[in-house]
């Protein structure tokens, strides 16, 4: 086995397959809203979100965590209507960090 052609690892190696239900909800409230505007950030954003979530239950993991990260914080914050310029000044007022 140690002699084996590295050809042979391609096919050993995970395969990542998505299966996309298209009468479920949240499919077909994305479908549309992507219908009615195809530059939508913020549903670009969802359905990345979407696929790495389903990527991390699935037991992979994320090529750029901290991108993830980013776009999960513009969905919080877009869920609890915060804007950025109000978010500029939220630390005004929190006490220095101890070091």
């Amino acid at each position: 086995q140690a002699l084996r052609d590295s050809s042979m690892s391609g096919y050993m190696a995970s395969k990542k397959t998505m299966e996309i239900n298209p009468k479920n909800a949240i499919i077909a409230e994305l479908r549309s809203k992507v219908e009615a505007d195809k530059g939508d950030k913020t549903v670009k954003d969802l359905v990345w979100l979407l696929y790495e979530t389903s990527l991390l239950v699935s037991g992979f993991s994320l090529d750029e965590p901290g991108t993830f990260a980013g776009r999960l914080h513009r969905m919080i914050k877009l869920g609890l209507s915060i804007d950025d310029e109000e978010e500029a000044g939220a630390d005004d007022d929190m006490p220095a960090a101890e070091a």
